[in-house]
């Protein structure tokens, strides 16, 4: 059995709660590997043509406000 078969059958004995609890853990730490990838991503430079991109949009008056 490999290790997310094992972890797929532990999250299935769950209770409710525990299942709830899960969940939300799970979430932030998406969430955190998110945040560290665009991190990464920003300092790396991959980012710049769309801010550039953004930018130019803007000072063109192409862009709704919200």
């Amino acid at each position: 059995m490999s290790r997310l078969e094992m972890l797929e059958r532990e999250i299935q004995l769950l209770s409710r709660d525990e299942l709830t609890q899960f969940e939300r853990w799970f979430a932030e730490f998406k969430a955190e590997l998110w945040d560290k990838q665009i991190e990464a991503d920003a300092k790396a430079g991959k980012l710049d043509k769309f801010a550039d991109e953004a930018i130019a949009q803007f000072q063109q008056g192409k862009f709704k406000k919200l």
